[in-house]
This record gives structure tokens, C-alpha cells and sequence, in this order.
């Protein structure tokens, strides 16, 4: 028996059902732990935290929050301690041994820092709008080594790493205690059906029949190469959950409404009904390659996801990673670390003469014959009109792309014009 939380959305409840499952079970147990408030301890929580010390939070840390609430880090019940955050960076497990792959932590500045004594609460704010997101005990107070930190996450210290800079640019102190969630911040009302709890999306493919579900991490659109890839999941398992970030990314990346309505059409025109499920998450992009990976394969087991297509260069920017340093990291992790398994998936392509779809593993003919395009290549074709190689992506996608940098190259021609230059 596996013990999950059912959410009612029109209700905005939860309620704890047991129910006969054949998914993986949560991480570290077997039951979820959202920490997000509902109902009278919610607005009673709302009503004390008018009168706690505010502490503003960053767009990382802010997602970090929203996962804690609604159990997508299961089993953690708030923001790491010191010795959780070196035997993290150092072994990938917390101080109790449980494996966790990268620090989740809450940054203070050191004068607010020494405003707050332990055991004292504060209400987390959101740095941005000042949005209420949740309350915490302050347990503890640490200073860290952020360079360790980054060269065990991301294999460099190297700022021009987005994901370097963003701890390089905490603040001076961490804060550990557990927290009290009371907000999902825009995610419900932006997305609607497509963002979704781990409860939730446990609930659609039981709904479904499905036991064995594989995970689909992406922050792009998908190509005919991630269509391959899903479909190759799907050959394997019941169904695959598109798992795309809606949280922030890097400058150029594509937005997420944009990335989610071209997925969509393709799943309608391109997928066998009721094998794919679409939903979002709240994270901000981390860029940390083999480790964002485990991560990933993580918090899907608490999404119900038994397991994860990994590709080339997974959660990867620039040339930081090998291509496969995300497969093998699964291999250097103790075999219990996670249900969730991955699924290891070679380069792939169009080739032209194999007549479809392939990857280094099928087929035979030289890379002459294959047709490789980067995000790069690709953004600069769109944003200049050029033509796009019908094998690389599905008109229906296509259009929506071309749609989306059509209304960027108009902004930029009236930026230029209103700056006085003239436009090209």
C-alpha cells in the first residue's frame, strides 16, 4: 500500500487517501510530504506572519520553497543545515544518510542574519513583489564555502557559469530550520492544468493504469530528436510524463508559455492519445549537468516517475560536461540511492540515409549523412527567417516559434528606433 496525498483543486484541499499503488514510491519513504498550509492553518499562518520579521528570498530560492510545499522534496522538511550541506556537496547524502545530490539552501545577509536568533520565526517574502511564501523557524546559522560548493555541484568555479554565479551571488549566511509553505505563487493561476503536484500527476496515471512511467526533463521546445526520444519511453513503459521547467532560465532561452503551447501541438498531432501527459514544474534552471540530473531523477520518483529519459548534455551549459557525464554519474551512485532509473539514451538525428530518425547506437552511416542542429543554430535561423530542415522539426511547432521570434524582432526594431538608431 502506498500512502499519497489526493488534492482537490476546486476545493483547495488535501486529503490523505491509502491507496493501492504500483508507482514508485516517494523518496525516503512511502507517503509524500507537502508543506504546503491549506485551509484554517493557512490563513492562520498567513495572519502570524504579519507580525514576523521579513526575510526576502531569491527566484531559486523561491522555487526551492514551492517544491518543499507541495512535496516535491519529499521528505525534506525545510532548508538544509550546515552538515547537511557539506555531506551533500562532499558524499550527495544529507547528514542522516538519505541521498540528496544538491544543497538546498536559504541565503541571509550577514545584518540581517544577526537580527534573527535561533529558534526565532521569520516570514519569507519574495525579494521581487514582496509576495507572503511561507514561515520558518531559524534552527541555525552558517557561513560557507561557496567555491567548494561550486566545484562539487558544477565541476567549476568558473563565473561565467550560470549556475556559479547564481551562488556566487548569495548572500553571506545561510539559514537552516524547517518551513511552513503558503504560497505556489503564480504557477496555478498562470498554467492552470498544466502545472501540477506530485500528488496530482500520481493521480493521473493511476487514472491512466500506468506503473511505469518515464520522466521527460526539458527547458526547450521539442524537436523531431526529443519526439524520438519520448517515443522510444514510450516503447518501454506505459506512458511519459513531458516534464518541462517553468521557472527561470538563462537570457536567450525560450519562455515557457511559448515552449509548453509547441509541446502541446505536438503531443496532439504527433502522439498516440492518452501515452503522453504534459506538466510543468517551478524550479529555476541550475545548469549543474550530472548532478542536476540526480536531481531530476529524484523529485520525479515523487512526481510517480519510475523512470527518466537522459540525453546528451542533460540539464548541461556550454562546454562545462561531456556528453554523457549525465549517464554516467547513475553508475557511480549506490544502486538504493533512488527508485527512479534512468533511461540512457545515445546522441541522436535525422538520417538522411537511413530515412528517419537514429542515434549513434543504430546507425551505421557517417555523421555526413546526419543532420545535427544546435539550440544556437537554431534560434539564430528562427530569428532571422532563414528556412528550418523539415527533419529537424514539425511545421505545427515551427509556426509557433516563428510566431514568437517574429514579436521579439519587432520589439527589438522599436527599442532601436525609440533609441534614436536606425533599425536594419
Amino acid at each position: 500500500m502506498l500512502l499519497f496525498f489526493v488534492a482537490d483543486k476546486k476545493a483547495g484541499l488535501q486529503s490523505q487517501e491509502v491507496v493501492l499503488s504500483k508507482l514508485v514510491s516517494p523518496h525516503g519513504g512511502k507517503q509524500l510530504k507537502p508543506l504546503l498550509l491549506e485551509g484554517v492553518a493557512l490563513a492562520a499562518e498567513i495572519a502570524r506572519a504579519t507580525s514576523l520579521p521579513k526575510l526576502p528570498v531569491s527566484s531559486r530560492e523561491r522555487g526551492d520553497l514551492i517544491m518543499l510545499g507541495i512535496g516535491g522534496f519529499t521528505p525534506l522538511d525545510g532548508f538544509m543545515t550546515h552538515a547537511d550541506w557539506k555531506t551533500v556537496c562532499d558524499d550527495m547524502k544529507v547528514a542522516g544518510g538519505l541521498f540528496w545530490p544538491i544543497p538546498i539552501t536559504l541565503s541571509a545577509t550577514r545584518a540581517a542574519a544577526d537580527s534573527i536568533k535561533p529558534g526565532t520565526d521569520v516570514a519569507l517574502v519574495d525579494a521581487t513583489d514582496g509576495e507572503l511564501l511561507a514561515t520558518m523557524t531559524v534552527r541555525e546559522k552558517y557561513t560557507i564555502d561557496k567555491r567548494h560548493e561550486c566545484k562539487s555541484v558544477f565541476k567549476t568555479a568558473d563565473l561565467e557559469h550560470p549556475g556559479v554565479k547564481m551562488v556566487m551571488e548569495q548572500a553571506e549566511v545561510n539559514l537552516a530550520g524547517p518551513v511552513k509553505v503558503l504560497s505556489q505563487g503564480e504557477f496555478p493561476s498562470k498554467y492552470g492544468k498544466l502545472y501540477m503536484t506530485p500528488a496530482e500527476t500520481r493521480a493521473v496515471f493511476e487514472a491512466n493504469g500506468w506503473s511505469t512511467v518515464a520522466a521527460f526533463q526539458t527547458r526547450n521546445p521539442m524537436h523531431r530528436s526529443h519526439e524520438y526520444l519520448a517515443k522510444v519511453a514510450i516503447e518501454v513503459c506505459d506512458g511519459v510524463l513531458v516534464h518541462s521547467l517553468l521557472g527561470n532560465l538563462k537570457p536567450g532561452d525560450i519562455p515557457a508559455e511559448v515552449r509548453t503551447e509547441t509541446i502541446a501541438v505536438l503531443i496532439e498531432k504527433y502522439f498516440v492519445k492518452k501515452t503522453v501527459v504534459q506538466s510543468g514544474y517551478p524550479l529555476d534552471m541550475r545548469y549543474a549537468g550530472p548532478r542536476e540530473a540526480l536531481l531530476h531523477a529524484l523529485f520525479r520518483q515523487n512526481y510517480g516517475c519510475s523512470h527518466q529519459i537522459v540525453g546528451r548534455d542533460h540539464a548541461g551549459v556550454g562546454s562545462y560536461y561531456g556528453p554523457f557525464d549525465a549517464h554516467h554519474i547513475f553508475d557511480e551512485i549506490p544502486k538504493d540511492a533512488l527508485q527512479t532509473q534512468p533511461l540512457k539514451i545515445d546522441w541522436t538525428f535525422w538520417c538522411y540515409e537511413c530515412g528517419g530518425m537514429a542515434s549513434a547506437r543504430t546507425c551505421p552511416h557517417d555523421e555526413k549523412q546526419r543532420l545535427l542542429v544546435s539550440g544556437t543554430k537554431l534560434r539564430k535561423w528562427l530569428s532571422e527567417g532563414d528556412e528550418v530542415p523539415a527533419e529537424f522539426s514539425r511545421p505545427e511547432v515551427l509556426k509557433i516559434l516563428r510566431d514568437y521570434y517574429a514579436t521579439i524582432d519587432a520589439k527589438d526594431r522599436v527599442e532601436v528606433k525609440l533609441s534614436g538608431h536606425s533599425a536594419r
